[in-house]
């Protein structure tokens, strides 16, 4: 069984490769033509071909499961056209066998997709966001036109809100703007800096301008009359260095949409958001879909077996093929379904990220038992609806 499992895995590997690296091509050409109109004299030919060789981690990430039902049906057709298939099954491999040895193959592919969705991907989207700062001024992720908003509590027990304009490659910011809050909600200090970075676990601010409100300034507003003192202060410094639950790698998680974080990260950043009492639905199915990720190629592989060991006179390879193309499709589809009526529904995050799983699998395993057992199958329906035998 050694030797039939490696020459399956050979030709499952083989199959996978050469249509992974169609479907990434294509995609990467489409992106390449979408993107010359940004060519120009700071932003050349040479740096879309890097920020495209950036994106690769994660095309590769999101393509991984279709092509590797597509790269298996490819491969398990071939091998039943060339009655392989029916040879491991003469020599008493029984279906749920073979269905075995298709997951221990696919073993290897689970360890490199989780490595490649834990290490690389993320460490290729920080990369690439750290590219676009730099050659296009902008990047993706929760960004307003107003800029990026973070809320945290104060040593005080009041609230402070930071609005900051730009993140720039290395982890610096520039137009930083604070509002501070006491415990009642009321606007105690507004304050403007130009720049800022992170040193020490502190967020440095430079050209600072604070405006500090007084206490009593809402009595004096409310009397309708002038105040005898001033009711705000204005102060401007070079520099102020605020203690803050920011780091560098949260305005990060800021940037990357929370599918391409890392799980560790995207601990973190729960986290921060639960201890801000900010809204977390998203990050939390997103680290479910993380875990279940590499529990996807094996149901990947487990819809492929029965399609390809269907024998070659109910269809070619083609067929099968294009079976396997429509089944990936309609997966993907099934999981971005889930995904959206589960956020929109307030379902349990893991329902979202496991149930749609759970059924493509309980589906493709229930179809490769009765087409193991299709003998008994027929006997029976045709004991229990004795109309439905054939005429001799």
């Amino acid at each position: 069984m050694r030797t039939a499992r490696r020459y399956l895995a050979r030709e499952i590997y083989r199959s996978s490769a050469v249509v992974l690296l169609a479907l990434v091509g294509l995609f990467t050409f489409f992106a390449l033509i979408d993107d010359l109109d940004n060519i120009g004299p700071k932003f050349t030919l040479l740096s879309l071909f890097y920020l495209q060789a950036l994106a690769f981690p994660t095309r590769l990430y999101d393509l991984l499961p279709i092509g590797l039902l597509i790269g298996a049906v490819l491969a398990l057709a071939g091998l039943a056209q060339r009655n392989e298939l029916v040879i491991l099954r003469v020599s008493g491999v029984s279906g749920m066998r073979l269905l075995y040895m298709l997951w221990v193959i696919t073993l290897p592919m689970v360890i490199g997709a989780f490595i490649l969705s834990e290490v690389i991907t993320p460490a290729a989207e920080i990369k690439s966001s750290e590219a676009n700062l730099t050659m296009l001024g902008r990047t993706e992720g929760g960004r307003l036109n107003s800029g990026y908003w973070f809320k945290e509590p104060t040593p005080d027990g009041g609230t402070r809100i930071i609005n900051i304009k730009q993140l720039q490659a290395g982890g610096g910011v520039t137009g930083i703007t604070l509002y501070e809050f006491r415990k009642g909600q009321e606007l105690t200090a507004l304050t403007q800096a130009t720049s800022g970075r992170f040193s020490d676990g502190k967020l440095v601010l430079d050209h600072v301008t604070e405006t500090r409100i007084d206490a009593g300034s809402p009595a004096a507003l409310a009397n309708a009359q002038t105040p005898d003192a001033p009711i705000a202060h204005v102060k401007t410094m070079p520099d102020r260095s605020l203690n803050t639950t920011l780091t560098p790698e949260r305005l990060i998680a800021r940037i990357l949409t929370p599918e391409r974080m890392s799980i560790a990260d995207l601990l973190d950043y729960i986290g921060y958001l639960k201890a801000n009492k900010l809204q977390t639905e998203r990050q939390v199915v997103a680290l479910w879909r993380k875990i279940a990720y590499p529990f996807t190629l094996l149901v990947m592989i487990t819809i492929a077996a029965p399609i390809g060991f269907m024998q070659t006179r109910r269809g070619g390879v083609g067929s099968k093929v294009f079976v396997g193309i429509l089944l990936g499709v309609g997966f993907f589809m099934l999981n971005q379904l889930a995904l959206n009526v589960g956020m929109l529904s307030k379902w349990a995050p893991w329902v979202t990220a496991l149930v749609p799983n759970l059924a493509a699998l309980g589906l493709a395993l229930g179809v490769l038992i009765i087409m193991e057992n299709q003998h008994s199958v027929r006997s029976f329906s045709q004991a229990r609806w004795p109309w439905s035998k054939r005429a001799a």
